[in-house]
């Protein structure tokens, strides 16, 4: 008996952003990656392109108005594919209004807010937002590291940078990370 399931995905551009991969389960959104993505949505199921998918025309609208500098009203259907601790933190995104920031601790204390070992519970919650797989839409874009620090981001700090400017965050208080290289950014 096969039990693989059928992702189904279709690719669009998007200017000063890039080429976005969606990915459905042919009803919900189940992952988005952009090229430069250091982490993407493992495929090994059975993967057909189809751009006429209804999932797909109604994430495409949502993105289109994002990149207007609109906020859109409501989110496209999805599904979290991952494990339980995963799929927590991807719905705390959810909750970080469009413009705004949130630390890594402060998802720890939201999350678990009995629990005296935050820094922790932070680091477990970075691995967790470095691997969402539908950027842009579950906004991890929005979370910072301590004392204002720009950490990174699975489309590139490039790209997060562009989001947060996109949504009008000053940036001007956060904390560039240093430079390991030349002309790293």
């Amino acid at each position: 008996m096969n039990t693989r399931t059928t992702v189904y995905s279709y690719s669009t551009t998007f200017p000063d952003i890039s080429i976005i991969t969606m990915y459905s389960d042919g009803e919900n959104l189940i992952g988005l990656s952009m090229p430069s993505q250091q982490y993407t949505l493992a495929t090994e199921q059975n993967e057909i392109t189809d751009k006429n998918l209804p999932i797909f025309k109604t994430t495409e609208q949502w993105l289109t108005k994002y990149f207007a500098g609109k906020t859109p009203n409501q989110l496209p259907p999805i599904r979290f594919v991952g494990t339980p601790f995963r799929q927590k933190v991807w719905e705390a995104l959810l909750d970080i209004p469009y413009g705004e920031l949130t630390t890594y601790g402060d998802l720890a204390k939201k999350l678990y807010p009995n629990d005296d070992n935050t820094g922790i519970r932070a680091r477990a919650i970075g691995g967790a937002v470095g691997h969402n797989p539908i950027p842009i839409i579950v906004p991890c874009h929005r979370v910072i590291g301590a004392n204002n620090n720009l950490t990174g981001y699975t489309g590139g700090l490039a790209v997060k940078v562009k989001l947060l400017t996109l949504e009008g965050v000053d940036m001007e208080p956060l904390k560039w990370p240093k430079r390991t290289t030349k002309n790293t950014f």
